[in-house]
C-alpha cells in the first residue's frame, strides 16, 4: 500500500499539534503568533520590527497587534533604536523569557505524549529528519 501524500500527513499532524499547543499558550495568555514572536526574540533583540516580522514569519503590518499585546503583558519592550530613532528595538523581558520557557517545557512534554507510540529510535530519526528538512528549506530561501 502506498503512503498518503506528504502534505496530507503533515497537515493532519499539524492540526493535532496546534490543537494541543493552543491550550498551553492560552494558559500563558498567548496566541500562536505571540508565541512565534517571542520565539524569534530568544537569541537577541530585534533591531527593527521589520526584521522581527521576517524572523517570525509574520506580516509586518499584523505584527504590531502582537507587539502591543506582548508589551502590555510585560513580555517585550520596544525602545527607540539609538542608531535610528525612527526604528524600535524589540527585546524579550525576563518575564517574557520565563513564560516562553514554561510554554516550551509544556509543549515538549505534549510532543513526547503525542509521539509516545513511536519507538525511541524511530522518533529520533523522525525528529532529526524533520529538523533537517526545515533547515534545508531555510537554506534555499536564504540564497
Amino acid at each position: 500500500m502506498e503512503r498518503p501524500e506528504l502534505g496530507y500527513l503533515l497537515s493532519r499532524l499539524m492540526r493535532v499539534t496546534i490543537a494541543r499547543e493552543e491550550p498551553i499558550l492560552e494558559r500563558a495568555g498567548l496566541r500562536m503568533w505571540d508565541y512565534a514572536v517571542l520565539s524569534a526574540l530568544t537569541e537577541q533583540a530585534a533591531p527593527t520590527q521589520a526584521q522581527l516580522a521576517a524572523a517570525a514569519g509574520r506580516d509586518k503590518t499584523r505584527l504590531i497587534g502582537n507587539l502591543d499585546r506582548l508589551e502590555e503583558l510585560g513580555f517585550v519592550t520596544r525602545e527607540p533604536d539609538p542608531a535610528d530613532r525612527r526604528n524600535r528595538v524589540v527585546s524579550l523581558t525576563a518575564e517574557g523569557r520565563r513564560v516562553l520557557d514554561r510554554c516550551r517545557a509544556e509543549i515538549l512534554e505534549m510532543e513526547r505524549e503525542l509521539l509516545h507510540g513511536i519507538p525511541a529510535g524511530d522518533r529520533e530519526v523522525f525528529e532529526r529528519a524533520l529538523t533537517g528538512l526545515v533547515e534545508s528549506l531555510d537554506d534555499t530561501r536564504d540564497r
